[in-house]
Parts: structure tokens; sequence; C-alpha cells
């Protein structure tokens, strides 16, 4: 055993043990977090235009406090961008994590000092639950990728600003910087696909032992690799044995990565935002993500069909019930106020908190007064995949909406691995899977207002090349899963089989 994965051991097993602890105290925690907020908020531009100094307790606090995009948030923002201090956390953020917003073009999220361990110390703790419950620390004696953004920083205001992920490449323990890849130099880049090329070139030859990204880039990573070495991944890794993973639901990409790599491994998934780190995988053998309970993040939860109303229900973590779908609203010591974070989350459990992230709030249909969701056409896709034993390299659904009474229908823009044999099939089962998850859908459907889906197949790399044409290739981007509108859609037209 080298000297990293016998260090590891002990160091895991403590933190592994406060981690367990905190599962039994995540009320508590959650209380003391909450007071610890409103103390410190008190003091600051938005705490004072606000009246959080009348705030003393929860009830009170949803008075107070409006739930808030970031268009709501942005004039504090700019008063930050213009020097000010105390505005919304005290004193200045240490950084402003740039990332893209759907309607708000590039946001600017504050991290503090205050707020920067819950982004550096989640995924440390992931790994070290893992490296306890399993006994496996081997891996930390190889070469890992934790593919970041570009390091390079610029400044807005005075303050260092970039993609949260070059902001943490900063952070990473010294300990780990002679097993870190990439290079530095590498990470610069800013093309995608120069930078993939060059991460192969700097990997292909390295016992890999640890992988971590967002699934897409995982597997085009995985398919340069088999490209340029004609083996799989497991092959020419044999010491490579965990992928940690976060970002978009891992279940569709599954099946295709573990192909890629020629066996299964262990994986480790994780719920990470430019906004902090909500929850991790703390068990290889429980399902779901431990809620971050006890990490500057006091949490509420809105029934996700009352997230656009004006006056929705706001719960605490105590009120939270297994199997309700919840929009994640958060409250953090940078400076984040009843902000709506845009994902929806789905309690498995409530003894410890665990759950998933079951869709985004702005990505739904509801063109015919179904309401889909992601949680659900992702279900339905991976149950007949299942069946079929058919692989799904990606895909996206539309409403496509006609003039003509009973023509309109879903668009399901598939790329496949390998084609079913019978398409028509596929589709078939698909609908029937959609319809008994979505009871709304199956009315429509049964009423004959709505004409069974439409399966589109997207021709090889297609979701590839859509993304390189609206610039969005690599990196933490995705394709959202489905949309309420025809923008994506009308553009994918170009990359289907038949066009």
């Amino acid at each position: 055993m080298k000297i990293k994965s016998f260090l590891a051991k002990p160091f895991a097993a403590y933190i592994y043990k406060g981690i367990r602890k905190g599962m039994a105290t995540a009320l508590a925690d959650q209380d003391a977090i909450f007071k610890q907020l409103v103390k410190t908020g008190r003091l600051t531009e938005f705490g004072k235009a606000g009246g959080l100094d009348q705030v003393n307790d929860y009830e009170g606090f949803k008075q107070s406090v409006p739930i808030r995009d970031y268009e709501q948030l942005k004039p504090w923002i700019e008063r930050i961008k213009e020097g000010k201090h105390n505005v919304l956390w005290k004193g200045k953020p240490i950084y402003f994590a740039k990332t893209s917003g759907t309607t708000s073009g590039t946001k600017y999220i504050p991290i503090t000092k205050d707020s920067i361990p819950n982004h550096i110390n989640t995924a440390r703790n992931a790994l070290l639950c893992y490296m306890a419950e399993t006994g496996n620390t081997r891996f930390a004696d190889g070469k890992l990728i934790f593919l970041s953004g570009s390091p390079v920083l610029d400044r807005i205001g005075g303050i260092p600003t970039g993609r949260l992920s070059g902001i943490v490449n900063h952070h990473v323990p010294q300990y780990l910087r002679s097993n870190q890849m990439p290079s530095y130099e590498t990470n610069c880049i800013e093309d995608w696909e120069t930078k993939l090329g060059k991460i192969v070139d700097e990997t292909i030859n390295q016992n890999m032992t640890l992988i971590s990204g967002i699934p897409p880039w995982m597997q085009m990573y995985f398919d340069e690799l088999v490209r340029r070495s004609g083996k799989k991944v497991g092959e020419l890794f044999p010491n490579f044995n965990v992928m940690v993973q976060g970002g978009v639901n891992f279940e569709p990409y599954k099946a295709k990565l573990f192909e890629s790599i020629g066996r299964k491994i262990d994986t480790i998934e994780l719920f990470p935002a430019s906004e902090g780190f909500f929850a991790f995988q703390d068990s290889q053998e429980a399902e779901g993500l431990l809620l971050n309970t006890n990490s500057g993040i006091f949490f509420e939860f809105v029934p996700a069909g009352e997230i656009f109303n004006e006056n929705p229900t706001r719960l605490s973590l105590k009120d939270v019930k297994v199997g309700e779908n919840y929009a994640l609203i958060i409250n953090n010591n940078a400076g984040l106020w009843g902000y709506n974070i845009g994902d929806t989350v789905k309690f498995l459990s409530v003894d410890p908190y665990r759950l998933i992230v079951s869709g985004r709030t702005k990505h739904f249909i509801s063109a015919f007064g179904e309401h889909v969701i992601g949680e659900e056409v992702e279900y339905s896709m991976l149950k007949v995949a299942e069946e079929m034993n058919v692989q799904i390299t990606e895909f996206t659904v539309a409403p496509f909406v006609s003039s003509d009474a009973g023509k309109s229908y879903h668009e399901w823009f598939v790329e496949f691995e390998q084609p079913p044999v019978n398409i028509d099939e596929f589709a078939g089962r698909l609908d029937l899977a959609l319809r008994g998850k979505n009871v709304y859908y199956d009315d429509l459907i049964g009423g004959s207002i709505l004409k069974p889906l439409k399966l589109t197949p997207v021709r090889k790399n297609g979701f590839i090349d859509y993304m390189k044409s609206i610039g969005k290739l690599g990196g933490q981007n995705k394709v959202p899963r489905l949309s309420n509108d025809r923008k994506i859609a009308d553009e994918l037209i170009k990359w289907t089989v038949n066009h």
C-alpha cells in the first residue's frame, strides 16, 4: 500500500463518522444555520432593506424574504460589482462564479470566505465516505481527472471571476496536485475539441484510477480513447475503478459508459451548482444523495406545481414528505436569500434525508396541460431501452402543436448507439410507458386530443454537433431533457437521420 492510500484510511473513517452523526442532527443543524444566517444578514444592506432585524422565526422569515430568481437578485449583485461592501453578506465576495442563465444571460453568483468550504469540502467528503464504506483507497495513488473549466480568472468589480469548476481548481489540496490530470496548461484551453484532444494525449498512457465529469463529457472522452487505442477504457486503464459524476441524471448514460469501459465500476454521484454544493452520494448501498444539511445552506422546499404561484407553500426540511416533487430554494452564507435554483428534487427517505434530482422547474412540457417532467421521460426511456436491450446516447423531447385537431404530439429526438430492430415498436412502448407515468398525458392520448408520440432518430454525434453549433460543447453544458417550445427541436432537425 502506498503512502497516500495508507494515510487516507484514518482520515476517511474520521470524516465518515462525523457525517453519520450529522444524519441524526440534520434538523437541529438546519435550525442553527437559519439563526446564524439571519443574525449576519441583519447587518447587510439587503437585511436592513428587507427587515431581517424583525425576523425571529421561520414564519417571520417567509414574510420578510420572498422567493426570487437571479433577475430579482441582480440589482444587489450590481452593487457588489460597483465595489460596495456588506450588500448581501458581510464584506465582499472572494469570487464570482460565472454561469449561463437561460433568461438572464451571464449570471454572477457570489462565493464568500464563509461559503467556499461548502464547495471544496463536499466533493472531498463524498470520496472519503466511499473510502470508509468500501475500504477502497487504492485510487488515491493513481492519476485522477477532475475536469474543470479554465482556471484563468477575470476580475469583475475587482473580484476574481470564472467558472465554478475553474475556481475550485485553485483549491485542489496540495497532496492531490501530483495526481491531478490534465495539466494546468491544458485546462486553460477554451476550445472544447482542442482541449479534449490534449486531455487524451496526456492521459492515454497514464495509470488513471478515478475519472470525474458530467456523463456526456466522459462519454466523449471515452469514445476518443477507444478510437485512438482500439481498446476498451477498462483495458487501457486496468486500475480505473471509480467514476464521479454529476450535473445530469446518470441513469440514461450508464449503460453506454459501462460498455465503453468494458466492465462495471463503482460510481459516486454529486449535486453541485454555482450556488452551492447541495447533496452527494454517501453510500454505495443506499439509493439517493445525502442532503448537505450542515454546510452553510438553509434549505426550503416548494411543491413543484406551486413554484410559479404568487404565494407558494414554503416548507423547511422538517415538513418534507417522501415521494413529493419540490422546487429547491436556498439561503446561504454567500448572501443568496430565498433563491430558486431551478432544480426539483424528490426525497427517497427522511431518516436520513436522501433525495434525487427529479428535473428543472423550467424544463417541462405542458403545451396541452399534461405537465410532463424530466423524471417521467427519463423513467419511460430507461424502461423501454432496458426491455428492448437498446442503448441510448442522448435524447430530448419537445411538443409539436398542430392547428389540426388530433394532430399535435410529443416529438422525441433520440440518438441511439444502435437503433432498435423495430423503431415503431420502440416508439409505441415509449408512449405506453409515459402514459403509465403521467395521468394527464394518458387522458390526452385516450381522448384523441394528442396523437401518440413521434420518434425522430438523430444521427451519430448529432447532439454533439448541435451543441457545437450553438457554442456550448463541453464543460458543464448539457442538452435539456425536455422543453415546452421547439427552439431546440427545430435546430436539431438538421442532425436527424433522414434530413
